[in-house]
């Protein structure tokens, strides 16, 4: 007697599929982020770009006569005078209050001009609002290298030749492609129910923008505030080109003029280099979490 079936019947008396079995010998183990393989990569990492520093702020210890005897050895003794020597000169100075002054108004403008602009293409709708994204977006791929010479006409014809003016109005511009890409996600995150809201309440548009809007891309503006900052602080081509005077010389400029005063000097010229590195390399650790965690906020919106 034959017995007829269903295809329920047929499913529930089907034989399991076996699981395919890999080959054995032939699994890939991931190694864990804790492994000594990746911390001792990241040591090796570490060190090659913490040698060069540490050399030059030893260096800075060290008379010419050890130098040229063992220059890869210890300060012996250990000679504070080369610091004292650049310390106590005004022409340092000089050049740090050079280099702060165009630091911060670069980084002034950079943040105010990008976060209006960023709020515009973020928050309304227009024709072209793709495209003038795009043009900003392109930023990114012309340097400052690139524009050198019409830079230079252009400053030229200005009257802005040796002033801080002619320096920071070009790194402003150069630093908002990159003030752009990094806010527009962060105000384009925020939600329009907070802004109609606001409009409901009575909060007009530029009082919605300071009271809603800038608190909420906080981390954002300081994100690109720090890497304007940087930008300006470490800048060298521009104000080689631009500044001629010898009162007007940034930091970049003083340690390349320092450089050749005392091309002797060896333990001199170290000592300066590592002063004037010292600023943005303290400022950048110690905003290297707000840096990070802006990128990180960038990306997800």
């Amino acid at each position: 007697m034959t017995a007829l079936t269903s295809p329920t019947t047929r499913a529930i008396v089907a034989p399991p599929v076996r699981a395919r079995r890999g080959r054995p010998g032939r699994t890939r183990e991931r190694l864990p982020w804790g492994s000594p393989v990746v911390y001792f990569v990241a040591l090796v990492v570490i060190a090659l770009m913490l040698a060069p520093v540490l050399y030059i702020i030893i260096g800075g210890f060290r008379s010419n006569a050890q130098i040229t005897v063992d220059p890869a050895g210890w300060p012996d003794p250990w000679n504070i005078e080369n610091y004292l020597t650049v310390l106590t000169g005004p022409q340092f100075w000089r050049q740090v209050l050079n280099s702060t002054i165009a630091a911060v108004a670069t980084t002034a403008g950079a943040v105010v001009l990008g976060l209006m602009a960023s709020y515009v293409i973020a928050r309304y709708r227009f024709r072209g609002r793709g495209a003038l994204y795009a043009v900003f977006a392109s930023g990114l791929m012309f340097p400052i290298t690139v524009a050198i010479t019409p830079l230079y006409i252009v400053i030229r014809d200005l009257g802005l030749m040796n002033s801080l003016g002619g320096i920071i109005l070009p790194q402003i511009a150069f630093a908002l492609p990159m003030t752009i890409i990094i806010l527009v996600p962060f105000l384009r995150a925020i939600p329009d129910e907070i802004q109609e809201a606001a409009f409901i309440d009575g909060c007009g548009r530029l009082s919605f923008f300071w009271r809603m809007v800038l608190p909420l891309s906080i981390p954002g503006v300081i994100t690109v505030g720090i890497l304007a900052f940087i930008g300006s602080w470490n800048s060298y081509l521009l104000p080689l080109f631009i500044l001629n005077n010898e009162a007007a010389y940034t930091l970049p400029l003083g340690v390349q003029a320092f450089s050749s005063q005392y091309s002797v000097d060896t333990a001199k010229v170290l000592a300066f280099t590592s002063l004037s590195m010292l600023p943005a390399l303290a400022f950048f650790s110690l905003f290297e979490r707000r840096i990070v965690g802006g990128l990180t906020g960038a990306v997800k919106g």
